[in-house]
């Protein structure tokens, strides 16, 4: 069985962004804490991420690593970033759906920020 993480990023806030989901994000396969992870960008993220170069930055330094991304695509829409998140190459999804296999899951641990 694996370690399997899911991290639902909702926040809007930059230093929350910089200082807790990509830096801790950064480490977290190399230094085997996990051995899958996925960050969900959902909500007031997706603007963020999608407006600012440096968290861009940083997300393809995470993904690098093998973490992996992917987005609301009804939030995306609804802010118009779309785009912005095909070009970064995150997968757009119905999370709602994915959350709750992840919730319902003994596999998946979930955390949010």
């Amino acid at each position: 069985m694996k370690n399997k993480l899911l991290i639902v990023w909702s926040s809007g806030e930059i230093e929350v962004a910089k200082k807790l989901v990509l830096l801790y994000s950064s480490v977290m396969l190399e230094r085997k804490y996990w051995d899958e992870a996925t960050i969900m960008v959902w909500g007031p993220s997706a603007k963020l991420l999608a407006q600012n170069e440096e968290l861009q930055e940083q997300m393809l330094k995470v993904k690098s690593t093998g973490v992996k991304f992917n987005a609301c695509v009804v939030c995306t829409d609804e802010y118009g970033v779309s785009d912005k998140m095909r070009e970064l190459d995150i997968d757009l999804i119905h999370t709602g759906e994915m959350l709750t296999q992840a919730l319902q899951s003994e596999d998946i641990k979930v955390i949010t920020f």
